[in-house]
Formats: structure tokens, sequence, C-alpha cells
């Protein structure tokens, strides 16, 4: 077995399936036990899971030159939250480095703009069902 959280940590995406089905990627954190997925009005998303909150996500790898393959599957209901920047930050910083100065500006926005105006809002799902597995080979 492999650490989840140790996976998780990582600047990965995850694909995330609503009813209708549609995917989608995202960035995500994992952190209370939870994946925090960033949204707003510019998406689709937060509508969708307003909707129909049952949502399925997977995060995952698979590196032929290594023979490394794990996945993480999980399933459960999402709920949507107001926008806090600390989380926000921690977020972007993963993604995009920790300097912002680097950062482009409509990332930025994120954390400076007014969330109630800009529509930004955090979708939350802790996982019903959790599956993490390691499927590697030796190459």
């Amino acid at each position: 077995m492999f650490d989840v959280d140790e996976f998780l940590a990582g600047p990965l995406t995850a694909r995330v399936a609503t009813t209708g089905p549609t995917v989608r990627p995202t960035w995500y954190l994992w952190e209370e036990r939870a994946f925090w997925i960033l949204t707003g009005t510019w998406a689709k998303l937060a509508g969708l899971v307003r909707e129909s909150p049952s949502i399925a996500l997977t995060v995952d790898v698979c590196d032929v030159g290594t023979g490394m393959v794990r996945q993480v599957l999980a399933r459960g209901e999402a709920e949507v939250l107001p926008f806090d920047v600390p989380r926000g930050r921690r977020l972007l910083s993963r993604y995009l480095g920790s300097d912002e100065d680097k950062w482009d500006a409509r990332f930025l926005s994120y954390l400076h703009d007014d969330p109630e105006v800009k529509g930004t809002v955090w979708l939350r799902m802790v996982p019903k069902r959790f599956v993490a597995d390691d499927l590697g080979y030796r190459v």
C-alpha cells in the first residue's frame, strides 16, 4: 500500500463526475479527510452540485516509465460552502508555487476579489466510499 495522504497532497488533477453525466478536471485540496474544489459562477459545477449533490472523483497517476500506477476513487455528497482565502491560497500555491508574484492575475483575483461579487465558492466532499489502489508493476 502507499501513503494516500502523501499521494493526494501532490499537485495532481482530479476528474469529478456529476449527474448528467458530466466529467471535468479540477484542482483540489485533500484536507480534513475531504476534497475541496474551488469553483464559481464561471463554471457549471456548483449549479450541478446544488441540483444533485452526489459526485464521484478519481485522482490517478500512470507512469509507464517507472511502472507506478496509483489511483484513488471517491464518492459522496458534495456541499457548496463559502470561499475562504487561506484555503484558496493553499490550493493555488500547491499548483502554482509559493511565489504569488509569478501567478497569473486571474488566479490572484480569487484571493483578492470579493467572493460574493465574483461568485467564488468551495465544493466540499467527504467521501462515503473511498478506495485507494496501488496497481504498480516493475519495468
